[in-house]
């Protein structure tokens, strides 16, 4: 039903659309994140505050906004229900609608919105990161390799075919959100994990 539909990507969208990142550095009294480094309001960009504690709670209820109402929703209306919730998740936090429309680049969010569809999903996802990162140093390869991968574990897992259908767009848009860092890394002048501040946008947990 159309009407169910859409309750179900606002829920999805709404959750998504929470700015912790932005909230947390306020409550802290550490002033305005967006007006810090590259203006992200991702925990990459919170880290930049200074604050490691405040990065990982950042990095984490970002994941969690995804999960939660994916899982909530998948548990109470089933997979095709949930898969609608995820995209919802997903979009609020790159298009907040209380920052005009200016938000992240999902990464942190899709891995939460993949736990909740599947828990395989969000640990291949990590472990190829995790592999990655480890080779190469460099985030945003380390993000869109395990984006790439998603389609394929997708395919050889059980799971609803929404849900697949799902994971595919969103690992698309990954790709469409680090358009920037995918230029970087075809000029090779996209830096390395622990590499100093940048001041441009290339925040990859957010």
């Amino acid at each position: 039903m159309p009407i169910a539909l859409l309750a179900l990507f606002l829920v999805g969208y709404l959750s998504g659309s929470i700015p912790f990142g932005l909230l947390l550095t306020k409550l802290a009294g550490l002033g305005d994140v967006r007006h810090i480094g590259s203006g992200n309001i991702g925990a990459t960009n919170v880290l930049r505050t200074g604050s490691k504690k405040l990065a990982a709670l950042t990095l984490l209820l970002d994941a969690l906004k995804g999960f939660v109402p994916v899982f909530v929703v998948g548990w109470l209306a089933g997979p095709a229900a949930a898969a609608i919730t995820g995209v919802g998740a997903f979009l609020g936090h790159v298009f907040p609608v209380w920052l005009g429309f200016k938000g992240g680049k999902g990464v942190a969010t899709f891995i939460g919105v993949l736990f909740g569809l599947n828990w395989v999903l969000g640990l291949a996802f990590i472990l190829i990161w995790l592999v990655m990162a480890f080779a190469f140093r460099i985030s945003s390869l380390s993000a869109l390799t395990a984006a790439a991968a998603m389609p394929i574990v997708s395919a050889l897992i059980d799971i609803a075919p929404a849900q697949r259908v799902v994971v595919i767009l969103l690992s698309l848009a990954i790709f469409a959100t680090h358009h920037e860092n995918i230029r970087r890394l075809l000029a090779g002048t996209e830096p390395k994990i622990g590499g100093g501040k940048r001041t441009n946008d290339n925040d990859e947990a957010r």
